[in-house]
C-alpha cells in the first residue's frame, strides 16, 4: 500500500495543493487519493488542477450531472475508491437513491450495448457521423 503523506509530514509544495483543496471544496479534510499521490509533488500538482477545472469551473453541466458523470467513468473503469468519493459527492449534492438506481442502469445498459456493438463491429450509420 501507498504511504499517506499528511499534513504535518508533507512538504510546502504538497500543503500548498492541500491548502488549495480544502479552500476549493471548503472543508478540513484531505482525502486518501490526494494523500496517496502527494508521494509524486509534480502529479498531486497536475491532478489537481485538472480536477478543479473539470469539477469546480463555472460550465453548462450542474456539479451534480458532472459528479454523475464521473460515478459512470468510475464503474465502467472499476475503480473502488472514485466510486465511493463521487457517489458521495453526489449524494452532497442532491441525488436521491432513486437517481443513483436509475444510474447505475444506465451504466449497466451502456456497459452492455457498447460491448455488443464493439464485439459485432458494427459500422455507424451514416446519419450519427457528424
Amino acid at each position: 500500500m501507498t504511504k499517506l503523506i499528511e499534513y504535518e509530514q508533507a512538504s510546502d509544495e504538497v500543503r500548498v495543493v492541500y491548502d488549495d483543496i480544502r479552500a476549493t471544496r471548503k472543508t478540513d479534510s484531505i482525502n486518501n487519493f490526494w494523500k496517496a499521490i502527494a508521494n509524486h509533488p509534480p502529479t498531486l500538482q497536475r491532478t489537481w488542477e485538472a480536477v478543479k477545472q473539470v469539477m469546480t469551473s463555472p460550465g453548462e453541466l450542474d456539479p451534480l450531472m458532472r459528479e454523475l458523470i464521473y460515478i459512470a467513468v468510475s464503474v465502467t473503469n472499476g475503480c473502488e475508491y472514485c466510486i465511493a468519493s463521487h457517489t458521495a459527492g453526489a449524494y452532497a449534492k442532491g441525488m436521491s437513491d432513486a437517481m443513483f438506481g436509475e444510474l447505475m442502469g444506465i451504466i449497466a445498459t451502456a456497459n452492455t450495448t457498447n460491448r455488443l456493438a464493439n464485439g459485432y463491429q458494427i459500422p455507424v450509420d451514416e446519419q450519427f457521423k457528424s
